[in-house]
């Protein structure tokens, strides 16, 4: 045996190379490894759900906050948007469970669209959380996801934002001065800054003090409303009635056989105007109908006109009907609230701004309709109204806004700015009755009343109907799926807040603030990558942030 042989017997065999896991092996990994953190995010999400209406627990609001500013911190932007979504998604499934009447293929598809908004904050936490006073960027943050969640997309969807579950709450004052976007901002404040009392409570470097300190200025946000004067002062006022005439069947076909919700409201106008004679109620000076009302268009119809027509000479009072109209074109509908005078007939109308998608009209209809063919039940697309609803009803200049459009800042601001002494919501939830989204519709309305400093008269075919005061008080409301009158002296105010003259400034601000933030803190995960290395994949900004 030769040296060379008797070296390479003596040498050991090189180990083996280790086997690195396979690309699905590690996909699987990590969803295991987020399976905590997604559920937790989950589970926040139901719970920023339940504070709003119908369940009203608005410190939930404070706590969904808080737990996707804890689950997002310190994550990387890919894990943090996912974390996001996971948060978003179960919190509008639930929120918006009321358009399962429609179908639950509506649901899940609205609630993944709003849930994609809820991803880009996700991934807008997880950027700020470098930054020093990272609550305030996650509030402004919360500010500009609801700013294009309210416009984008097809007008937007302003549903769930944290002012709407804050309408009844210590929060509630802000709105005077900068609307519902300082609302939400206030909210999430306090939860951010509950947040970071936590994070203060646990580990090495615990600071009971800092977090005390945090813990008073998220109480300092909660009661800052008390602060602001909410101005209810009347300068004059006006005998309402508002008619609930009920609708023959509540769900998709609530209509029932053509004129019989005309009928309704007709009939019970009739019945008040037996009760004014009879002495048992107060004359008003004005009368109310709900949006669709009059389910046939009174200009083509003429026993829908007539019967209009009787009920309000009955009364003898200026009367707001809603109904749907044939467009200018005849291949469109109009959605409007006509003032209709006992002796003049029909005035002055509103017609409703902003139509709902796929609901009042549908978006690429000649392609969608081949897919989806329960969209055929939109016969005809609604025609925008190019104006507001201010008009003159009897003694009252009042602003009609229609059904959805309450959720719209800048729709009801305009109407305000145009002289509305006292708002009106003409709205029909017949299709979603009894199942929490008129309810939710009634916290928005008196989030309105506070912003503006109005009376708020909600008008509706099957429920909630309401009268509620400039400060938010709901002072009469009626049952659902039951015909009723409400009878009111409602304050006329002139006078305006200050959300009323700085507009949508507090908004644009807080939004353009957030996404300022953002980009500093881009900025500055940078600078850190570059002097302390970039991580390695999977490895998160705990370890390359203090």
């Amino acid at each position: 045996m030769s040296v060379t042989q008797e070296r390479s017997a003596a040498a050991p065999e090189p180990p083996a190379p280790e086997r690195r896991p396979g690309r699905l092996a590690r996909a699987v990994a990590k969803v295991r490894a987020g399976l905590p953190r997604t559920g937790l995010a989950a589970l926040a999400g139901l719970l920023l759900a339940l504070a709003f209406p119908p369940y009203d627990l608005w410190p939930l609001s404070l706590l969904g906050v808080a737990a996707l500013s804890l689950l997002t911190r310190g994550r990387t932007v890919r894990q943090a948007a996912w974390t996001g979504f996971a948060f978003g998604f179960p919190f509008f499934l639930m929120l918006l469970s009321w358009l399962r009447v429609v179908g639950w293929d509506a649901t899940v598809g609205l609630s993944i669209v709003e849930a994609l908004f809820m991803l880009l904050l996700g991934a807008g936490l997880a950027v700020t959380s470098r930054l020093p006073a990272w609550p305030l960027w996650a509030a402004c943050l919360w500010v500009t996801q609801e700013w294009a969640r309210d416009r984008m997309p097809l007008g937007g969807f302003p549903w769930g934002r944290l002012a709407f579950a804050n309408t009844a709450t210590p929060y509630t004052p802000l709105a005077a001065i900068g609307g519902a976007p300082l609302v939400t901002f206030a909210v999430a404040l306090s939860g951010a800054l509950l947040a970071w009392a936590a994070l203060r409570l646990r580990g090495p470097r615990r600071a009971p003090r800092a977090a005390a300190l945090a813990g008073l200025g998220a109480v300092a946000a909660l009661l800052a409303g008390y602060l602001v004067p909410v101005p209810t002062k009347a300068d004059d006022t006006v005998e309402v009635a508002i008619v609930q005439g009920n609708v023959p069947n509540p769900g998709m076909d609530f209509l029932g056989r053509p004129m019989m919700v005309l009928n309704n409201h007709a009939s019970a106008t009739e019945r008040l105007a037996a009760d004014i004679r009879a002495g048992q109620v107060q004359r008003p000076d004005v009368v109310i109908w709900p949006e669709n009302s009059s389910d046939l268009d009174p200009f083509s119809d003429p026993l829908a006109y007539q019967r209009i027509d009787e009920a309000v000479k009955a009364v003898g009072l200026p009367t707001l009907v809603g109904t749907l109209v044939d467009g200018p074109d005849q291949q469109h509908v109009q959605n409007e609230g006509i003032v209709w005078d006992p002796k003049t007939g029909p005035g002055a109308s509103y017609t409703k701004q902003h139509p709902v998608p796929f609901g009042e009209y549908v978006p690429f209809r000649a392609q969608l309709m081949k897919v989806v063919t329960r969209l055929q039940r939109v016969a005809r697309d609604f025609w925008p109204g190019d104006h507001n609803g201010v008009m003159q009803l009897g003694p009252a200049r009042i602003g009609d806004v229609i059904c959805f459009e309450v959720a719209y800042d800048e729709i009801v601001r305009d109407t305000v700015d145009s002289g509305a002494r006292v708002l009106v919501v003409q709205t029909n939830n017949a299709t979603y009755a009894r199942t929490g989204q008129p309810e939710q519709q009634l916290a928005m309305s008196r989030l309105r009343a506070v912003e503006h400093g109005r009376a708020v008269l909600i008008a509706a075919t099957s429920g909630i109907s309401a009268v509620i005061a400039p400060d938010g008080t709901v002072e009469q409301r009626t049952q659902e799926l039951t015909p009723a009158e409400l009878s009111a002296t409602v304050p006329l105010r002139d006078g305006t807040t200050v959300a009323d003259r700085i507009g949508a400034t507090p908004e644009w601000t807080l939004a353009v603030g957030g996404l300022l933030a953002c980009g500093a803190g881009l900025l500055v995960a940078r600078r850190r990558r570059g002097s302390a290395g970039t991580p390695a994949a999977g490895e998160s900004l705990d370890q390359v942030v203090p």
